[in-house]
C-alpha cells in the first residue's frame, strides 16, 4: 500500500467515525475463501470506530443442505412459501452460518453476540396464498443493538424473526438490513454478494440515484439476476427511508468493501438518496485544493498559472465539481458586461475521473450561468483542448478580435498564442448537478 493511499483513506474517517454501517453478507460469501479476508476488513472498520452490523444470509446453506438431505424446499431466500419441511432446514442452516461468523470474527479479535434482534410477524396471505412460516419484519429492538454497539460488540443478525408467542418465521435478509438500517439511522447499507453490481453493456453503473434503481426493478433489465433486483429494490427503498448510501459489490473479490468505502469511484454500484454529485461556489478554504488539483495541467501548459492572490481576487467566478464531497473538477467563468460576454477558463477534471462526462457538465454549467448572467457569448482560450471545445461543446474557432478589449490586451501581452472558441451562450436543458 502507498503513502498517498493511507492520505486517501483519512478523508473519511472522520465523517464515518462512530457511524453505523449495516453489512449484510449473502450465505455463499460466508461459505467463500474471501470470507476470511471480508473478516479482516470489518476488524479495520472497527478499529476506525465505525460500528458495524452484520446480517447473514444463508440462501446456499440451506438449498445444499436440503440436497444432502433429500429434502424438497419451498424457496431457499425467505420470499416465497416457507413450509415445515422449509423452516427446519433453515434454521440448522442459519445456525451453521451463525456459528462459523461467530468463529471467524473471534479469530480477527472481534466481539460479537448473535442478536435476536427482530420481531416478526407472519407475512400472512399472497395472490390468495398462505405464506406458513414466512414472516416480515414488525419491528427492530434498536435497543439492545445499542447497548451491544456501545460496548465494541459487533451484533450478528440471522436471516430468521420471531413473534410474542415464541414462533420462529423466516425472513429475507436484504429486507432485515433495510429495516435495521432505518431503525438505528444507519449511514450506510453494504450488501455483499456474488454478483458485481449493476452492469449495463458490460460495464458497471458506479451510482443510481432512487428514480434510477427503481427503473431498472420496474424494468428488470436483461442480464440483472433475481438476487441483485431484490437488493437493488431494498437499496431503493432504503434511501427512501433515510439512509444516505447503499452499496451493492461483489464479496468475492478481496478487499472490495475497503475498496468501495474508502474511494471516490468504488468497485460496485451505490444508490444514493442525497445529492451525490454538485457543483459549488469555491471559497478561500478550497484554494489550495483547486491549485493542487490543476498543477500539473498547468506545468503541462494545457492552463495558464495563477496564484492564491489571482484566485482569491475572483473567488466569486470559480467553482468546482465534488463526488461525495471530494473535489474532482473545476471551472471558472468570467464576466464582461460591457460586451454581454463571458468567459470559461480553469476547466479541468482530475485525471482519475477523465472519460466520465464532468468536463461536459462543467461545460454545460458555465454556458447556463453565462446565460443567467445576461451574457449573449461565451469564449475559451486553448493550446491543447479545442478539439473538446468543438466536439464536445460546439463552440468555433474565432479570432482574437472577438475578445472584448480587457481580455485582449491579457491575450497579446502573452505567448501562449492560444485558439480562440467561441459560441453563443445559452440556458442548458439540464444541468444535473446542485450548486448548493
Amino acid at each position: 500500500m502507498k503513502v498517498s493511499d493511507l492520505r486517501g483513506i483519512l478523508q473519511y474517517v472522520p465523517r464515518f467515525r462512530e457511524k453505523i454501517f449495516v453489512v449484510a453478507i449473502d450465505g455463499e460469501i460466508v461459505a467463500s475463501p474471501n470470507f476470511a479476508n471480508l473478516l479482516l476488513d470489518l476488524a479495520v472498520l472497527r478499529s476506525l470506530s465505525i460500528k458495524v452490523i452484520l446480517v447473514h444470509g444463508a440462501g446456499q446453506q440451506i438449498a445444499q443442505l436440503a440436497a444432502e438431505r433429500s429434502v424438497t424446499i419451498s424457496n431457499a431466500d425467505g420470499i416465497g412459501i416457507t413450509d415445515d419441511a422449509t423452516l427446519k432446514v433453515s434454521l440448522e442452516a442459519a445456525t451453521n452460518v451463525m456459528n462459523e461468523i461467530m468463529q471467524g470474527l473471534t479469530s480477527v479479535d472481534l466481539r460479537a453476540v448473535y442478536a435476536n434482534a427482530i420481531i416478526a410477524h407472519p407475512a400472512g396471505i399472497l395472490g390468495g396464498v398462505d405464506q406458513l412460516h414466512t414472516g416480515r419484519v414488525e419491528r427492530v429492538d434498536t435497543k439492545s443493538l445499542h447497548l451491544f454497539l456501545n460496548e465494541g460488540i459487533i451484533p450478528v443478525i440471522p436471516p430468521l424473526g420471531y413473534d410474542g408467542e415464541g414462533r420462529t418465521f423466516r425472513v429475507n435478509s436484504d429486507g432485515i438490513a433495510l429495516e435495521v438500517a432505518e431503525a438505528m439511522q444507519a449511514m450506510k447499507i453494504l450488501y455483499l454478494s456474488a454478483s458485481e453490481g449493476v452492469i449495463v453493456n458490460g460495464e458497471i453503473i458506479g451510482q443510481l440515484s432512487i428514480a434510477d434503481a427503481e427503473e431498472f426493478v420496474k424494468k428488470k433489465r436483461t442480464g440483472i439476476e433475481p438476487s441483485l433486483l431484490s437488493k437493488l429494490e431494498h437499496a431503493a427503498r432504503a434511501c427512501q427511508l433515510g439512509v444516505a448510501r447503499v452499496h451493492l459489490l461483489n464479496g468475492l473479490h478481496d478487499e472490495a468493501l475497503l475498496s468501495e468505502i474508502f474511494s471516490h469511484e468504488g468497485i460496485g454500484t451505490m444508490v444514493y438518496s442525497n445529492e451525490y454529485q454538485q457543483i459549488r461556489r469555491v471559497f478561500k478554504k478550497d484554494v489550495r485544493a483547486v491549485m493542487a488539483l490543476i498543477r500539473q495541467s498547468v506545468d503541462n501548459e494545457e492552463l495558464v498559472k495563477r496564484t492564491r492572490t489571482d484566485i482569491v481576487a475572483h473567488l466569486e467566478d470559480y467553482w468546482i465539481l465534488e463526488l461525495d464531497r471530494n473535489l474532482v473538477g473545476c471551472v471558472a467563468v468570467h464576466v464582461y458586461p460591457e460586451q454581454r460576454m463571458a468567459e470559461l477558463a480553469c476547466l479541468y477534471v482530475s485525471k482519475s475521473h477523465e472519460g466520465e462526462g464532468h468536463g461536459r457538465k462543467l461545460m454545460a454549467f458555465a454556458d447556463q450561468l453565462a446565460a443567467e448572467k445576461g451574457m449573449k457569448q461565451i469564449f475559451a482560450l486553448s493550446t491543447q483542448a479545442f478539439n473538446f471545445f468543438q466536439q464536445k461543446g460546439g463552440y468555433a474557432e474565432a479570432t482574437p478580435d472577438i475578445l472584448p478589449p480587457e481580455r485582449r490586451k491579457k491575450y497579446d501581452a502573452g505567448a501562449r498564442n492560444s485558439k480562440v472558441m467561441v459560441k453563443a451562450a445559452t440556458p442548458a436543458s439540464a444541468v444535473e448537478t446542485s450548486r448548493a
